[in-house]
C-alpha cells in the first residue's frame, strides 16, 4: 500500500506541469521581491516629495499607546517599538501600489506572449458573391440568380 501510494506521488511529482508550477512560484516570489523594492525604494519616495514630503511608510494611526513609551510617536518603528497597536495605512497603500505594478507587468507579459502565439488565420476563400442586380448573396459557380433569375457573366 505505502509503495502504491509512494508510486503515484512520483508519477504526480514527476509531471511537467507540476515542475513548471512549482519554477513558477519561485520566480513570482523572487519578482515580487523586486517590485516591492521598485515600489519602497523608487517609486514612493519621489511620489512622497510631490505629495510634501511625505513618506507613506510611516502613515499610521494609533489605536492603543504603548505601555513603554506614550505617543505621539514620529515613526511606525518607534510606535512599534513602544509596544503600540497602530492601524498601518502607509504600509497597505505600498502593498496596493505593489500588487498594481505586479498586475500591470503580468497584463503585459501574458499580452506579449498571446501576440507571439497569435497564428495569422488566413481568410477562407469566398464561396459566394453578389449579384450585381439584386445584390443578394449567390453562389460562386452560379450563371443565373436564383433571386431576381438575371443571367450572370
Amino acid at each position: 500500500m505505502l509503495k502504491s501510494i509512494l508510486g503515484e506521488f512520483k508519477k504526480f511529482i514527476v509531471r511537467g506541469s507540476v515542475i513548471d508550477m512549482s519554477v513558477g512560484i519561485i520566480v513570482g516570489a523572487a519578482f515580487t521581491k523586486i517590485v516591492n523594492s521598485m515600489v519602497a525604494d523608487i517609486l514612493m519616495p519621489p511620489l512622497g516629495l510631490l505629495m510634501g514630503k511625505v513618506d507613506f511608510s510611516n502613515w499610521f494611526l494609533v489605536l492603543k499607546q504603548g505601555a513603554n513609551v506614550p505617543g505621539p510617536y514620529d515613526t511606525l518603528a518607534a510606535a512599534q517599538a513602544a509596544g503600540a497597536t497602530t492601524l498601518n495605512i502607509g504600509n497597505f497603500l505600498n502593498a496596493i501600489i505593489s500588487f498594481l505594478i505586479v498586475a500591470a507587468c503580468i497584463f503585459v507579459l501574458i499580452k506579449a506572449i498571446n501576440q507571439l502565439n497569435r497564428k495569422k488565420e488566413e481568410a477562407p476563400a469566398p464561396a459566394t458573391k453578389a449579384c450585381p442586380y439584386c445584390c443578394t448573396d449567390i453562389p460562386l459557380a452560379a450563371t443565373r440568380c436564383p433571386n431576381c433569375t438575371s443571367e450572370l457573366k
